[in-house]
């Protein structure tokens, strides 16, 4: 689904800045897969590539069998709305629709009819607990609920790729584990390929695997297994070696 050969990214400069050396990466059809790392790893830089808004200064980044540096502007665009799905830390709704009209805006983009559009909103925001705030603006609901807005408007159109970064950042603990809920729901019912970047190891713990980037280069990667508890504690004990994490690790345990 996903291959990333020998990527580097070098941003130009008074002084220039290398941001990744020489990932590789392969994610499978129905995998979910997290990527952690220190503040300023690469982690972001990387989402940003796969996400199609910025391109590697060498390497090159396969989705579904598309090379992303073999496609123009424009087929880029088109590939961005409808191969791929993205959740954001701050849910990135618009205040001035409902919440209907916010989970339909991809449709929208590609001139779905409106009675398909409505038909296919009913059933996603039914399946995701929010049909009864469907015709509430964003601001007028709670963090968990425009975090699920947000995820029905990423998967209504059915993406190869759901990409999330940071969905839980801005959540209380309860809504947070409410959504990796729902994300590990629709990655196992669905088996959309999802990639999670984040710095919470609870959220973490839902992964198929963790891979870890360090200073900008891989670092390693650990795999979930059976028992999500010990897998929870891996990624704790794997964060502690990384360091720069000493104010990002919670000292919680798995619920």
């Amino acid at each position: 689904m996903l291959e990333i050969r020998q990527v580097s990214k070098i941003y130009e400069g008074n002084v220039a800045y290398r941001a990744l050396t020489d990932i590789d990466l392969t994610i499978e059809a129905g995998e979910f897969v997290g990527v952690m790392g220190p503040s300023g790893s690469g982690k972001t830089t990387l989402l940003n590539m796969i996400a199609t808004v910025d391109g590697p200064t060498t390497g090159k980044i396969v989705i579904d069998g598309k090379d992303l540096g073999t496609l123009s502007n424009n087929e880029l665009a088109v590939f961005r709305r409808r191969e791929l799905g993205f959740v954001f830390q701050d849910f990135n709704l618009l205040n001035t629709l409902t919440v209907e009209e916010n989970i339909v805006l991809p449709l929208t983009l590609d001139g779905t009819k409106v009675s398909e559009m409505k038909q296919k909103a009913q059933t996603i925001a039914e399946r995701l607990g929010i049909a009864a705030i469907m015709k509430k603006r964003s601001y007028e609901i709670s963090g968990g609920q425009a975090q699920r807005t947000a995820i029905a408007r990423a998967m209504i159109h059915s993406p190869k790729l759901l990409l999330a970064d940071e969905p839980t950042g801005n959540l209380d603990s309860k809504a947070a584990r409410d959504v990796m809920d729902l994300l590990d729901s629709i990655n196992r019912e669905q088996q959309t390929t999802m990639m999670l970047v984040t710095h919470d190891a609870v959220a973490a713990s839902y992964c198929h695997r963790v891979v870890f980037i360090k200073d900008g280069r891989f670092y390693t990667e650990i795999h979930r297994g059976d028992n999500r508890q010990s897998f929870f504690q891996k990624i704790i004990d794997t964060l502690s070696l990384l360091g720069g994490y000493s104010n990002d690790v919670p000292s919680v345990r798995i619920p």
